[in-house]
């Protein structure tokens, strides 16, 4: 797998909305999650429970879990491009690397 690898995946399950994130099955073995500070600040504008949309791998560490983000701008915060050069300024060069085993 690769960062910016890209899945059609299905919102599986919105615990909190506007609080924690969005679980996706992406079909693998190990689960899909989006943070919270990635979707839109209103939960409303959130992908409900059963949305299928696609989503890239965006972050991964030793949990198993794969951390993604929409590929679709409806489900992006408003200010994703600010956000992304505060929290991960190499983005562009991470961007088909492949994901470090734990």
């Amino acid at each position: 797998m690769r960062f910016g690898q890209v899945f059609e995946g299905t919102v599986v399950q919105v615990p909190r909305p506007g609080a924690i994130g969005i679980f996706v099955d992406i079909g693998l073995s190990v689960g899909g999650f989006v943070d919270a500070l990635l979707l839109p600040m209103e939960s409303d504008d959130w992908p409900m429970e059963g949305t299928v949309a696609d989503f890239e791998i965006w972050w991964a560490d030793s949990r198993q879990q794969i951390r993604l983000k929409p590929c679709d701008s409806r489900y992006l915060r408003d200010d994703f491009t600010d956000f992304m050069g505060w929290f991960r300024p190499d983005w562009p060069s991470r961007i088909g690397q492949p994901i470090p085993e734990p």
